[in-house]
């Protein structure tokens, strides 16, 4: 495995490139003011691809990807996590793919349709490899975060803005989705997945699950 990447990333710099047995990883910010991350999933035997967030500077993200982009999976429906995304489909033609609950809110914003509805459980293809969806209610109803189960190495999960180094993604104070949104990762991320599984995040940087399982007591406490 490729011992150089960091995951630290900022908006108008370079990506950083994370080189799996049969997976490339590339990590890019855009937008100095909300520094989203995007993450082009490409399978290294077929060069196939899948984007994760076309969130803004679809220029930049153009950049990175090529004919065989398959698709873009919006991890949710707030809107600086998709203002990229009908130039990119516009320009590639690859499926768009949301969380069934956010994905008419997605339509609504953009003016793309979204092509598959994602259910907890699905699956997205990336060449030879494959994404399992994990639908995370709490941030938004639809939220999904992807899992991808490194058949030589531990699993790498992509977030979206469910989970963060030091707690789960903003409720805007409302209790309840707050209490959706903790249990939903306790039991769909941490009680399943391991200490040594890699996640990456919606905004900032990236981490590792059994750096955050100590403080779950303490996020449900404290109520963000």
């Amino acid at each position: 495995m490729d011992t150089t990447y960091t995951g630290d990333v900022t908006p108008g710099g370079a990506p950083d490139v994370r080189e799996l047995p049969h997976l490339r990883i590339t990590k890019l910010a855009v937008d100095p003011q909300m520094s989203n991350n995007c993450y082009l999933l490409t399978c290294r035997s077929t060069g196939e691809s899948v984007l994760v967030d076309a969130a803004d500077d679809a220029a930049a993200l153009l950049r990175l990807c090529d004919a065989a982009l398959e698709g873009v999976v919006t991890t949710h429906q707030h809107w600086d996590h998709h203002r990229g995304l009908a130039e990119v489909v516009a320009a590639t033609g690859a499926t768009t793919y949301a969380g069934a609950p956010d994905a008419d809110a997605i339509s609504e914003q953009t003016g793309i349709a979204v092509d598959v509805r994602l259910q907890h459980g699905d699956r997205i293809v990336v060449g030879d490899q494959s994404l399992e969806v994990l639908a995370i209610a709490g941030h938004t109803p639809g939220s999904v975060a992807l899992l991808y189960a490194d058949p030589d190495g531990h699993a790498h999960l992509f977030t979206g803005d469910s989970l963060f180094p030091g707690g789960v993604g903003n409720t805007f104070g409302d209790e309840q989705a707050f209490a959706t949104l903790v249990h939903e990762v306790e039991t769909k991320v941490f009680d399943r997945l391991p200490d040594d599984t890699w996640f990456y995040p919606g905004h900032g940087n990236d981490g590792r699950l059994g750096d955050e399982r100590p403080h779950l007591a303490e996020w449900r406490e404290r109520g963000w």
